[in-house]
């Protein structure tokens, strides 16, 4: 009995030493790590986001000890109210949110702590091709525009007004139709114009029923378009999972820095089951020639003051609000300095 229970020691030392040298004995020999889940709550699903699905597919949040809950809240509006409620721990969606949310809640605010994108994502789509393009066509025409306060029409009008076109009298602007709804209605018969995020675009020129005559990114110029926030006692009670959310994304980052449209493409498929790689591969190229996404995730102090401007230009800003309550670049700096 002695000798038995002595072989089964050495056994049981043998194989810790091995697990011990393998790095563990998990599934496929691999350690699992115990994961914490967070729920992220995103504006929309789209290839404009693409640096963030890159991390999902790539593994890079479980890297960093997160069980990611992807959830799609269809309207910056949803988003906010998913975080504000506690129903997801992270929101990202544009972040004048955030702004409209900060006299309402002073008790615990919603604090932006890394800018994804820094160009406008959506594109206005004719129902002819019109090479020589220019804005002042819009004139007496109508458009399929955005919900009133968001970022997608105010970046519009901000690009009309630029153009010396008064949004409000030049044209006729729709902002009665739903998020994600306007390429639908625009394929059926209504608006002369229709301002687009992709896919929506590419499938109305490949179904041949729109053509993009202009970026929004492009002719706007640089906008802190979306980025991600928390209540502010949800990032002071979890600064490390706060921190390895952000290293994800910065590895997203780098990654779409460093290769090809094609290969981002690759990557990010199984995220679009619906849209063929063909089309993945045009979209994410636009955004990639555009210069969409940022180096860093760093949300730069001029960054918000032109947002601020957009807002005012608007006449959606109340108060100038201070970046120093609203933003945060501790992660994003030591995530890019990692």
């Amino acid at each position: 009995m002695k000798k038995r229970l002595s072989v089964l020691l050495a056994l049981t030392l043998t194989v810790s030493i091995l697990c011990t040298g393998l790095a563990g004995c998990g599934k496929s020999g691999t350690q699992e790590k115990n994961l914490t889940k967070v729920t992220l709550n995103e504006v929309a699903h789209s290839i404009f986001y693409a640096p963030q699905y890159v991390a999902i597919e790539e593994g890079y949040f479980e890297e960093e000890g997160i069980d990611l809950d992807l959830v799609t809240g269809f309207g910056a509006d949803k988003t906010m109210t998913a975080v504000l409620s506690g129903e997801a721990d992270i929101g990202f969606m544009g972040s004048e949110s955030s702004i409209y949310v900060y006299s309402q809640n002073p008790g615990d605010y919603i604090v932006n702590f890394a800018q994804l994108t820094q160009r406008a994502g959506n594109f206005l789509v004719a129902r002819e091709p019109m090479e020589n393009f220019q804005w002042a066509d819009l004139r007496g025409s109508s458009v399929l525009g955005g919900r009133k306060g968001g970022m997608p029409q105010m970046v519009f009008e901000y690009i009309l007004k630029k153009n010396n076109l008064d949004p409000e009298t030049d044209m006729d602007i729709d902002q009665s139709i739903d998020f994600g709804s306007t390429a639908a209605a625009f394929s059926g018969g209504q608006g002369d114009f229709t301002v687009e995020f992709e896919p929506g675009a590419t499938t109305l020129e490949r179904e041949g029923v729109g053509y993009v005559v202009a970026s929004l990114g492009v002719d706007s110029g640089y906008v802190p378009y979306t980025a991600y926030s928390a209540k502010q006692s949800f990032i002071e009670e979890n600064p490390e999972l706060i921190q390895g959310f952000t290293n994800a994304l910065q590895k997203g980052m780098d990654y779409v820095q460093n290769h090809t449209p094609e290969e981002i493409a690759q990557v990010i498929a199984p995220q679009f089951e619906e849209t063929d790689l063909e089309d993945i591969t045009t979209i994410v190229t636009r955004y990639y020639e555009q210069d969409t996404w940022k180096e860093n995730l760093i949300f730069e102090e001029d960054s918000f003051t032109l947002l601020q401007d957009i807002l005012d230009e608007a006449g959606e800003l109340e108060q100038r609000v201070p970046y120093e309550d609203l933003v945060t670049v501790e992660f994003a700096q030591k995530a890019a300095d990692r």
